[in-house]
């Protein structure tokens, strides 16, 4: 079941990166955060947000060549996955990368990964193709995520 979503223009490439840091503020341990929009929608720049707002340790880039990215250092351990390769959140953790995932937020590229959890808050990006503004939608699904999100907007 999912709530309406909560839908946030983002003039910038800073702004999306600053959206995603705010996000950080209300994310916990077990999060799955599901990313959905085309090549150039500003996934990979929100995730550099949310891993800024944990306070990681080094770049967050695209996980695109090596499927699965985990960093660590931050009041949450970030797990940054490319799913549109793997099957499902089991193959996630079949990569061996040494991570608890109950215990990091998972940022993961949309594939078949959001049915393997009832609770996930779901960021649909989506760029104009006039300039670097995007709109970022969070379509909240199950547990608390409809409360936690709702100063986002």
């Amino acid at each position: 079941m999912s709530a309406v979503g909560h839908a946030v223009r983002l003039s910038t490439v800073d702004d999306t990166r600053a959206f995603g840091e705010r996000l950080a503020g209300v994310l916990r341990a077990g999060d799955l955060v599901v990313l959905v929009g085309r090549l150039g929608a500003g996934k990979t720049v929100f995730v550099q947000g949310i891993g800024a707002g944990l306070g990681v340790r080094g770049p967050v880039v695209s996980p695109t060549f090596v499927i699965a990215r985990v960093h660590r250092g931050g009041r949450l351990q970030l797990v940054h996955v490319d799913a549109y390769r793997l099957g499902s959140l089991a193959e996630v953790d079949d990569l061996d990368l040494d991570v608890d995932l109950d215990d990091s937020v998972v940022a993961v590229g949309s594939g078949l990964v959001e049915q393997l959890s009832e609770a996930r808050l779901e960021v649909q990006l989506e760029r104009s193709i006039y300039s670097d503004e995007r709109t970022a939608t969070l379509v909240p699904y199950g547990g608390d995520w409809a409360v936690r999100i709702a100063d986002l907007s």
